[in-house]
């Protein structure tokens, strides 16, 4: 199986998401945008594996409280064949804590997971071709900032059916609640 350690986003988040996608697609003439069910943010990328089970007890060797997101920003990455466009995601120490235990679950238990550092966002378009009078860094400055729950953290499948990418939570870990003080 091809498999990843995600936070998933509630409805609300991906409505909210939908609709940044819809106005940034009015500026582009052409672009694969993230299908709606297909929307999160990977903490760890795994790759092809059979080795679900340690990658279950990894995931509950993760200490951590709920913590809030924050989603906001528009970026992107060059490509050949187009421009990539993301969503930024503000790094916060409880986010960056459960990336770094993962991580070390993980090679603790020789997964091969790669070593450049974690730089959270959110794909929202593959291959874009902007207008030519598109003004990026004017459209993210009009985007709304996103705020979610996240209440834990899941195992996801990557799959092909009927030629359409699919990702399905197989495992959830639930986080503790913050403390009362």
């Amino acid at each position: 199986m091809r498999l990843f350690t995600a936070v998933c986003f509630d409805e609300r988040t991906k409505d909210r998401l939908c609709g940044t996608m819809q106005n940034l697609k009015k500026h582009l003439t052409s672009g694969n945008f993230t299908t709606r069910d297909n929307l999160h943010l990977t903490l760890v990328f795994i790759g092809e594996t059979s080795r679900e089970k340690d990658i279950r007890r990894a995931m509950d060797q993760v200490s951590s409280d709920k913590f809030e997101l924050c989603l906001g920003g528009l970026g992107s990455f060059r490509r050949d064949r187009g421009r990539i466009y993301w969503i930024g995601v503000r790094m916060s120490k409880t986010l960056d804590s459960i990336q770094h235990q993962l991580t070390q679950a993980l090679r603790e238990d020789r997964f091969p997971i790669e070593e450049r550092p974690y730089k959270p966002h959110l794909t929202l378009a593959r291959d874009a071709k902007p207008e030519e009078a598109f003004q990026e860094k004017l459209f993210s400055e009009t985007m709304p900032e996103i705020r979610l729950k996240v209440s834990k953290i899941s195992l996801m499948k990557s799959e092909r059916i009927a030629g359409k990418l699919v990702y399905t939570e197989i495992y959830a870990k639930s986080l503790k609640p913050q403390e009362e003080v």
